[in-house]
């Protein structure tokens, strides 16, 4: 009762705005992943063929990441700043994927205009990234995703920043990849034109981070 006494009626937070960048988010999904549609799943060979090509990867770009990363990168690559959630998007997906306009709209132009469709992730740029950018650009791309379509300019970076990313994993990239691989499934799982190239694609994420990341409760069980 003496503490009651001493307790204001009202206590009332004191909150930086600052401090809120993003809209609070509640992610409720089931803890595993849904399966592929029927015919879809991926056997168990396919997967560890996966696992082994990426850990090669992974194992090339270790070795080489000191070369890439003192090699200039062209005059035309401006690499956002790691806090730069906007500019790492158009970035990595282009001004096209980004803005959802018409891919056919200007094709006259023949070069390549990176910043449209958006620049790929050469080693010469992901070697420059320290483990917080790279965490930093998988969860801007994975919210991303989480709202909008499956692109291949999407697929190749989550790829990439996977291969970046060293283990053991840090809680946030933990959960990140969780997310990221519910997310696949659920996509997956809505694919009604069964585009094979999509589903496989979908099928190698989540493969690796079920089973190269050792998240075994989101694995695919062979068909």
């Amino acid at each position: 009762r003496i503490e009651a006494a001493r307790c204001p009626d009202v206590v009332v937070a004191q909150i930086d705005p600052r401090k809120l960048k993003k809209k609070p988010t509640v992610n409720i999904s089931i803890s595993g992943c849904q399966p592929a549609p029927e015919g879809y799943s991926p056997t168990l060979k396919w997967q560890q063929q996966q696992v082994a090509n990426f850990s090669a990867v992974r194992q090339s770009l270790n070795k080489h990441r000191n070369h890439w990363r003192s090699q200039h990168l062209d005059s035309n690559v401006t690499m956002p700043k790691s806090e730069d959630e906007e500019g790492w998007k158009k970035f990595c997906l282009g001004e096209r994927v980004y803005s959802e306009t018409d891919a056919l709209s200007d094709n006259e132009n023949l070069g390549i205009d990176y910043l449209k469709v958006g620049f790929p992730p050469l080693l010469s740029i992901v070697s420059r990234m320290n483990q917080a950018t790279v965490t930093s650009v998988l969860e801007y791309l994975i919210s991303w995703f989480g709202e909008k379509k499956f692109t291949p300019e999407l697929g190749r970076w989550l790829y990439a920043l996977l291969a970046c990313l060293e283990k053991p994993l840090l809680p946030e990239a933990h959960s990140l990849i969780r997310q990221l691989a519910r997310r696949c499934s659920e996509v997956r799982a809505l694919e009604e034109s069964k585009n094979e190239e999509q589903i496989s694609a979908l099928n190698l994420i989540i493969c690796l981070v079920s089973r190269y990341f050792d998240q075994r409760d989101l694995a695919d069980e062979p068909s």
